[in-house]
């Protein structure tokens, strides 16, 4: 008998696919829904968007961890987590990364006029 014990393999998930924080975001205007587990839909705009999440004004105060949905004009309901929250502002992280075509989609429809 051997004495080695075989270990499946599994590459390593790299930090920037579970949060991308560093994903190149965009600012824009796009409405939407915003659902909190527990509450009724609200109308919000997006206001920042990457393919791994996205911010919004809200008055809300709920804190990280809390699951929600977001319904963005042509799409599905997307399920997010709250990632931070100041009362103000809140930031979501997607549970499934935005396909490339989806977010160029809406960068295309919904991106501001660049400011100098």
């Amino acid at each position: 008998m051997s004495r080695f014990v075989l270990k499946p393999f599994t590459l390593p998930i790299e930090e920037e696919f579970v949060e991308d924080r560093c994903s190149q975001r965009t600012n824009l205007a796009i409405p939407a829904r915003l659902r909190m587990r527990g509450d009724a839909s609200m109308q919000v705009t997006v206001t920042d968007l990457s393919i791994a999440g996205f911010g919004c004004p809200s008055h809300l105060m709920r804190a990280p961890g809390t699951i929600c949905w977001i319904t963005m004009p042509g799409l599905g309901s997307l399920q997010a987590e709250v990632i931070h929250n100041n009362g103000q502002r809140m930031g979501c992280a997607f549970d499934n990364l935005l396909a490339p075509a989806v977010y160029d989609m809406l960068v295309s429809r919904y991106k501001l006029p660049d400011t100098v």
